[in-house]
């Protein structure tokens, strides 16, 4: 009787505060041992008969293990211990078997060898999980691998590698055309016998058909369209499919399998081959094509692969088709080698936008006009129109009465008079009473301004191109332009047709012409793209070059209006240039560039060369730039040279 026991160690790994020491772990190992010595010991011994003593093979004793050897694998032991709580299984579970191998006799190395596998094992399983929780589908396959090269009945292994394989069945993207539609049976097919035969026949056809596909060991039923008509066939050591191909020319028939014993044989018209050919439905989707496109590819089906049914859904991007499976599947491959074979292109697009506003005022603006009167008779004007205001300055003694200059200027300071002459200061010439006279200067203007902005835009855009598919950018806003009003139709006014603009004979026109004279206008309102509208469409060359065709046009308000309508203002650009990888384009516009200046001052002065800059002088500056900048980036490039399978349709043609 030989008992076994088992050591179940929980796993430790990323458990904190339940880490397995070197000690706790051999201390285990020894507990275990003794047990098992226990038990054998324990255990009765069985009695052994004359005829097992006879049978019975004397037993090999192991042999001796050195001192040396024994101290060596102990040695091992210890390390590979401390490798064990350090959670380095692989090499801990190396260096117990190098001690099994030293020392075989201890039965501790080689329960070490296989809890360390266990723990190996595990931690592969933990590795295996965080891959394929960050996706690396990769590193998940090889730590289950070894995981299963270590412990091949390990369930746990298995199961996670039936999961990682589901995740690839579920990952993976099924191509945009599958090669046949996805059918509810499979597609039925004959099984002749396998060998090679000859025939000599003089027969009718229907006949012959039944009998030639007897001699391969399958049924046929002749449908009543193939003719009782009488034919010779001589053909020597024909396959079944060298065979069949001769008896449609002769025939002029055709035949669907039934099972895969059994075939209907039928004339080929195109009303049988409709009639007796199994059909497929098929639902093909093709994002990403524009209406035209959608269009070419349903055209396509029906008139190169000859699909009797197809539905083109502009707005799901689908085509659904009903045709039989060989016409199905060549659509599918052509399809598909047209658009994986079709380029595409990256364009970076950059814009870059700078304007300066500036304006400076600056100069002396001298006096336009001067005037002179004579200082004897505007005094006296001053004090004859305020004779009640002087009695009151000479009664209380703040002037005498003689005093003509102390009392004007009291009157000034008092700002009892506004006299311009006086206010704004003159300077006088002459001599004595009346012969003085006062010249008063204008208004001397002294400007010292500047006013500018600068203005920086940067846009940074990409569009995903395919080949030869043109890409649009607008930038800008939509202004609103009245186009048209519309008011009463009939003028009561201007003209007069009795029982039309007039009552007449009818009293239901005056009310209807009343009430159109009461509808408002109403205006008709276009928005107008104002900004940059820029189109660009790629070309990738076969050299690899991408031959761009730009189209740039700006739009904006010219700043004029006729008849209420503003004045737009075009710029428009095209042209094609060849870039290769990595190249740009650079296409600059000046969007507006004015400068104005005007002067004021002294005439013929202001104009001498020189001294134009002291008088008044007014300069405005106005300027803004567009850089456009556009480089190409082929990201998906043509296929090589070279075709597809070709794949055999059948062409159904009347007869």
């Amino acid at each position: 009787m030989t008992t076994q026991h088992f050591l179940a160690f929980p796993e430790t790994r990323n458990r904190p505060g339940r880490r397995l020491s070197a000690c706790l772990f051999t201390a285990a190992l020894l507990a275990l041992a003794a047990s098992a010595l226990q038990a054998q010991t324990a255990a009765p011994q069985a009695q052994p008969t004359a005829a097992n003593q006879a049978v019975a093979p004397p037993a090999k004793s192991a042999p001796a293990v050195s001192a040396k050897a024994q101290r060596r694998a102990a040695k091992l032991y210890l390390a590979a211990a401390k490798l064990f709580e350090a959670q380095q299984f692989q090499q801990a579970m190396d260096i117990y078997q190098q001690a099994t191998a030293i020392d075989p006799s201890n039965p501790d190395y080689a329960l070490a060898v296989e809890v360390a596998r266990s723990h190996l094992v595990t931690a592969l399983i933990q590795d295996a999980a965080k891959n394929r929780i960050q996706g690396d589908a990769a590193g998940a396959r090889a730590a289950l691998a070894h995981a299963r090269d270590l412990d091949p009945k390990n369930a746990l292994v298995t199961q996670h590698l039936h999961e990682l394989s589901d995740d690839r069945l579920a990952g993976e993207a099924a191509p945009p055309y599958e090669r046949g539609a996805t059918t509810i049976g499979a597609e039925a097919v004959l099984a002749p016998v396998q060998g090679i035969h000859s025939f000599h026949l003089h027969t009718d056809q229907r006949s012959a058909i039944q009998q030639i596909f007897r001699a391969y060991g399958l049924e046929s039923t002749v449908d009543l369209s193939v003719r009782a008509v009488q034919l010779k066939l001589d053909i020597d050591n024909a396959t079944f499919a060298q065979a069949m191909h001769t008896l449609s020319m002769v025939t002029n028939s055709f035949y669907v399998a039934l099972d895969a014993h059994r075939a209907i044989v039928a004339r080929d018209t195109k009303e049988n081959r409709q009639q007796f050919t199994r059909q497929e439905m098929e639902t093909v989707y093709l994002p990403g094509l524009t209406q035209t496109e959608l269009t070419d590819v349903g055209n396509l089906a029906k008139n190169v692969f000859e699909v009797p049914q197809s539905v083109v859904q502009q707005s799901g991007g689908t085509i659904t088709l009903r045709a039989p499976q060989a016409n199905l599947d060549a659509f599918n491959a052509t399809v598909r080698e047209l658009l994986d074979g079709r380029s595409q292109v990256l364009l970076d697009i950059r814009l870059i936008q700078l304007g300066h506003t500036g304006e400076r005022n600056t100069g002396v603006q001298l006096p336009q006009q001067m005037g002179v009167f004579n200082v004897y008779a505007e005094a006296q004007s001053i004090l004859n129109s305020n004779q009640s205001l002087v009695q009151q300055i000479i009664a209380s003694g703040l002037a005498s009465p003689t005093d003509y200059l102390a009392i004007i200027g009291i009157l000034l300071a008092s700002g009892q008079i506004s006299n311009p002459l006086l206010t704004n200061g003159f300077a006088t010439f002459g001599g004595g009473n009346l012969s003085t006279f006062g010249l008063a200067p204008g208004t001397t203007n002294v400007t010292l301004s500047l006013n500018s902005s600068d203005s920086r835009e940067l846009d940074q855009l990409q569009l995903r191109l395919g080949d030869g598919e043109a890409g649009t950018l607008r930038l800008g806003t939509r202004y609103p332009i009245q186009t048209s009003s519309y008011s009463a139709s009939v003028s009561t006014g201007s003209v007069n047709i009795p029982g039309l603009t007039g009552a007449g004979s009818s009293s239901a026109l005056s009310s209807l012409l009343a009430s159109q004279s009461s509808i408002p206008p109403i205006p008709q309102v276009e928005y107008q793209d104002l900004g940059m509208t820029l189109k660009a469409t790629p070309k990738v060359m076969r050299s690899g070059d991408v031959a761009l065709s730009i189209e740039m046009k700006i739009d904006a308000l010219a700043g004029g209006a006729l008849n209420g309508n503003p004045i737009l203002d075009n710029r428009a650009y095209s042209g094609v240039v060849t870039l290769g990888q990595g190249e740009a384009v650079e296409v600059v516009s000046e969007l507006s560039k004015r400068e104005s200046r005007a002067i004021s001052g002294v005439p013929g002065l202001s104009e001498v060369p020189g001294l134009n800059n002291l008088t008044g002088k007014d300069n405005t500056t106005d300027y803004s730039t567009l850089l456009v900048i556009m480089t190409p980036h082929v990201i998906r490039g043509t296929q090589a040279a070279g075709h597809s399978p070709m794949m055999r349709v059948e062409r159904n043609q009347p007869r």
